[in-house]
């Protein structure tokens, strides 16, 4: 596509009235920076990763103008929304309002879907209320009835989940060669509370020592499944028979205990405790099937008598939205009229084919971002953060907006390169309408097509954080110390290697998962595979979901946890099918790396999940002064009341609430930000205390530990990953998927693995700088070096034209995919014909 023509600033854009004006921009690593970036203009925001471009575009830009637009609503209607710290800035001049589209993964529950948040479920339960065919003496229906999220239209015995929690006695008792006092109701709590139950089973007379198998039937199932809470009196370490001796002769019991029954408090405990770990066990003993009622389709029996094209909504939501405006454009079109309005002048006639035509006006947007393939029902938990941020950039397009700022954060993650120019096409539909776009971006087609780029950095974290350029595109050229100008302007000489010879064979057949079915793959051994294709048309299915699964099966490891569902009921239903034929032999180990976080609270940090803080806790503990104070390294750790400071328990800050406004986080007044008692900040190294080291650095860690070998080695291994500008402390609340994803890749990395292992990872170049891919396929590539076999799933074709053999899905996305269109080297996959990865591979195979 050519790009159109932009008029040349004038020669001060600091005093065009066309521009926005930043003085002092000094949030998080910015270094008091100033620039003029012009409005009604596609803007893309460059430099490497931490580099401080999204600290301009979201921290700075659209938080000042999230803060305007706030200030002029009523203090009541500011509490509804989710309002960013305001910004450290001088002045902002000529910002007009703001839109932000970031990327989120994992956003709402697993009720909220993609037609949930692109309004087309609004659009689908009016239209079936209206232009429903409805059974003969049946009553119309309101729209609410036609949803699972409200007490009309949810099915009554699932309340609109489509799943029925509950447990089994297998999973109650996993061995019941085990009598009750071995634990052999494994469900139920550990300590003194499942010591509790036990005493009160020996007074009522059970027989904890017999073998759970050989105690009465009827004994069993009232201990499983009664849903009784009596109270008996207890007597520890009392037999059945000397307890009812103290009971007879009046002893006052210990206590008077509650019995429950184990299926009565593992779904007590899941549904109401406030403790992450205690709804994690008892997940373990709970199963979700299909609700008998609704059969999952969540809805009340009513609703699901009313049909459109022979389907129910149930039924038609869980098509692709491709196949959705498909069989809807009859009704659109006016070809096919409601079955109870027969006229085409018929009222209900005209109101479908109107709500018809909007409907598939929105659909069309999405299938232009290439979004076709996502059912209108599925789970917004299991969408990847580029399709989360183009659902909702398809929404926009249709509001029609004038005179809005919107903030975008690489909305080309997770696009293949054949989609790209969609788009861009959606981009500048935005832009003609008469807005700005400013775009965090790292993808050079759409950098290349920009009318005005401001590149960041030069490097990252305290080493960026400085404007090295804002101009139109062709500027950059001359900038030396850019990052992103070789990329830029650089040469497209051919990168492809010589592929690896594969010393081995991996072959899965019926593989049936998603849009796969019955796929047969073969993957060569101590290589590096790269699985490529369009969007939806299977990669990350196979790669990240029914390979790991499989695997993992067969080499008997325990599957990929599921810990970023937040419940059982947002889990996606059954498993991937399939099994190994050959080849599991030589490989010893599955490791899978995503991009689910390192922790789910600021005390969860890089140090903390790399092992670093205990060697570093270590050190500190054994220096001469804490050890004649007699200090373990557990006074060395801000979670633990011994050494973290009382008034903010460890958690450097304290939270004012301002009500209306955004609540403040101020060091806390004790510790001053450091977390931990003063006394044991008087212990030091180098003159450094273990809350400086927390504050450092990977860089300037790295030097400071120059001389510790263990550290050195963990220390180096991030550095290489391109995380040298992170805080050790940093909290991983902070860290983008990106960063978790390479962290956890160096943490691996630093183990001395035997054997062959399986890497695994989904689209590891999310977020990241074409000069950080480079590194980080230095990193992966160091791991087939040592003899391992590394597979992802990718859509950068630098990193797939560098691999040794590439696996390309397709033809299409969703029902058009699921097969496997080419396999074989880059040279290979880059001529064969029906691949739409080809075209993109050709130029960087030679």
């Amino acid at each position: 596509m050519s790009q159109r023509p932009v008029p040349a600033p004038a020669a001060d854009p600091s005093t065009r009235p066309d521009f926005v004006h930043v003085r002092g921009a000094r949030e998080h690593n910015l270094k008091d920076v100033s620039v003029d970036i012009p409005r009604d203009r596609l803007v893309v925001f460059t430099g490497v990763s931490g580099s401080g471009k999204s600290s301009l575009a979201f921290g700075t830009l659209y938080a000042e103008a999230q803060r305007r637009y706030l200030e002029s609503v009523s203090p009541y209607a500011r509490r509804l929304f989710r309002q960013m710290p305001v910004p450290d800035v001088t002045s902002i001049e000529g910002l007009p309002p703001a839109i932000a589209l970031q990327q989120q993964r994992g956003t709402g529950t697993g009720r909220s879907t993609v037609g949930s948040i692109t309004t087309l479920s609004n659009l689908l339960r009016m239209l079936y209320s209206r232009a429903g065919h409805y059974p003969a003496g049946m009553k119309r229906l309101e729209a609410e009835s036609f949803s699972t999220n409200t007490p009309e239209g949810a099915c009554p015995q699932c309340h609109g989940q489509g799943r029925i929690m509950d447990t089994t006695t297998d999973l109650l008792v996993p061995d019941d060669s085990l009598s009750i006092r071995e634990r052999a109701v494994a469900a139920w709590p550990t300590a003194w509370q499942g010591q509790n139950l036990r005493d009160i089973l020996i007074t009522k007379g059970v027989d904890v020592d017999c073998p759970w198998r050989d105690l009465p039937e009827e004994t069993r199932n009232w201990i499983l499944y009664t849903e009784e809470t009596p109270t008996y009196p207890v007597y520890p370490g009392l037999d059945h028979a000397a307890v009812q001796r103290a009971l007879r002769d009046k002893v006052p019991p210990a206590y008077n205990g509650t019995f429950t029954g184990a299926r009565r408090y593992v779904l007590h405990t899941f549904a109401t405790s406030q403790s992450a770990n205690m709804r994690r066990r008892a997940e373990r003993f709970l199963t979700a099937t299909p609700c008998p009622t609704c059969h999952g389709a969540r809805l009340n029996p009513d609703a699901l008598r009313v049909t459109i094209a022979g389907l129910n909504i149930a039924q038609l939501t869980r098509q692709p939205l491709a196949t959705i405006a498909r069989t809807l454009a009859p009704l659109a079109d006016g070809t096919q009229a409601p079955e109870h309005a027969p006229q085409a002048g018929d009222a209900t006639a005209i109101a479908a084919r109107r709500m018809a035509t909007d409907l598939l006006g929105r659909i069309a947007v999405l299938e232009h971002l290439g979004l076709g393939y996502l059912q209108a029902d599925r789970s917004v938990t299991t969408l990847s953060p580029g399709e989360y941020q183009r659902l909702r950039l398809g929404t926009q397009i249709r509001s029609s907006l004038f005179g809005v700022v919107y903030v975008l954060d690489e909305p080309s993650s997770g696009l293949h390169p054949a989609d790209a120019h969609n788009l861009l096409d959606a981009l500048e539909g935005l832009k003609r309408a008469g807005n700005s776009l400013f775009i965090v971006e790292h993808n050079l087609y759409l950098i290349r097509r920009a009318d005005w780029i401001v590149d960041v950095g030069p490097d990252a974290g305290t080493r960026g954080g400085e404007v090295l350029y804002s101009g139109l595109p062709d500027g950059l050229r001359g900038v030396k110390s850019s990052r992103t100008a070789p990329y830029l302007f650089g040469s497209d000489a051919p990168i492809a290697g010589v592929p690896r010879p594969a010393k081995g064979w991996l072959k899965l057949a019926g593989i049936t998962w998603n849009n796969l079915r019955a796929l047969h793959v073969e993957i060569p051994l101590g290589t590096f595979v790269t699985v490529t294709g369009l969007s939806g048309s299977g990669k990350s299915s196979l790669v990240s979901q029914a390979l790991p699964a499989i695997m993992a099966h067969a080499l008997g490891q325990k599957l990929p946890d599921t810990a970023d569902a937040d419940t059982i009921e947002d889990m996606p239903e059954g498993t991937p099918q399939g099994h190994v034929a050959s080849g599991a032999r030589q490989i010893s180990r599955l490791v899978m790396i995503d991009q689910k976080p390192i922790g789910r609270t600021p005390r969860s940090n890089l140090a903390t999940y790399t092992g670093l803080f205990d060697m570093i806790r270590q050190i500190y503990a054994a220096t001469d002064l804490a050890r004649s104070r007699g200090y373990d390294a557990g006074r060395f750790s801000f979670n633990l009341p011994k050494g973290r400071c009382p008034t903010c328990e460890g958690a450097g800050s304290v939270m004012v609430e301002l009500l209306f406004l955004p609540s403040v986080y101020s060091p806390c007044p004790t510790c001053h930000g450091t977390r931990y008692r003063p006394e044991v900040l008087e212990v030091t190294i180098g003159g450094k205390s273990i809350a400086d080291v927390l504050a450092m650095t990977v860089d300037e860690a790295a030097a400071f530990f120059a001389h510790n070998p263990a550290l050195s080695t963990t220390l180096a291994t991030l550095q290489q990953g391109g995380l040298g500008y992170l805080r050790l402390g940093q909290p991983a609340t902070e860290l983008s998927g990106g960063e978790a994803q390479r962290i956890k890749l160096a943490t691996e990395l630093r183990k001395q693995r035997r054997g062959h292992t399986l890497y695994i990872l989904d689209e590891p170049t999310t977020g990241l700088h074409p000069a950080d891919v480079d590194r980080l396929q230095t990193h992966l590539q160091s791991l087939v070096d040592g003899g391992h076999t590394v597979v992802v799933a990718e859509h950068d074709m630098r990193v797939a034209a560098r691999s040794d053999w590439i696996i390309d899905m397709g033809p299409g996305a969703g029902d058009g995919g699921g097969t496997i269109v080419a396999a074989g080297t880059p040279h290979d996959v880059a001529r064969a014909k029906g691949s739409a990865t080809a075209p993109f591979l050709l130029p960087l195979t030679g």
